[in-house]
């Protein structure tokens, strides 16, 4: 997908939870990657380090294995995949830091290329109005779904 690396992931029976394993300096690292639906068709999408305790997201923790693009490349693998399975599905993305939401519209602007084809893209501008995706602006939040 994308054509960019990627770590290995498996999905649970519900297409709504998936796992991999981070590589790097700090070792193997769990991450879960998980779509929650907050609307009809609508799904938050969050990730991070697999907490084992209460089997959920640790969606704040820096882990720092110098492996982000990496874990780009997979979760871009994972939102491909689950729009397979949902084709339908509008996926709103928002980063729990200001730092994570500009991460991810680093990303999206690093391989619009790859994405645009396939997606169409929307980021959330300062007066809470959807608009469609473009480099050079700062959004607070994006919404994805698969072209048909």
């Amino acid at each position: 997908m994308f054509g960019l690396d990627k770590y290995h992931y498996t999905s649970d029976t519900s297409f709504m939870a998936y796992h991999f394993i981070s590589n790097g300096p700090q070792g193997a690292i769990q991450k879960i990657a998980k779509f929650n639906l907050i609307g009809k068709q609508v799904y938050n999408f969050g990730f991070g380090d697999f907490d084992i305790e209460s089997g959920d997201i640790s969606d704040t923790v820096v882990s720092d294995n110098k492996d982000v693009d990496i874990i780009m490349g997979t979760v871009g693998a994972i939102i491909y995949d689950f729009t397979n399975v949902f084709p339908d599905s509008l996926i709103v993305i928002q980063g729990t830091s200001n730092a994570r939401t500009r991460l991810y519209q680093m990303n999206l602007n690093k391989y619009w290329e790859r994405i645009e084809p396939l997606f169409k893209v929307y980021g959330l501008m300062e007066d809470d109005q959807w608009a469609p995706f473009k480099r050079g602006i700062n959004y607070q939040a994006f919404l994805g779904e698969r072209k048909k």
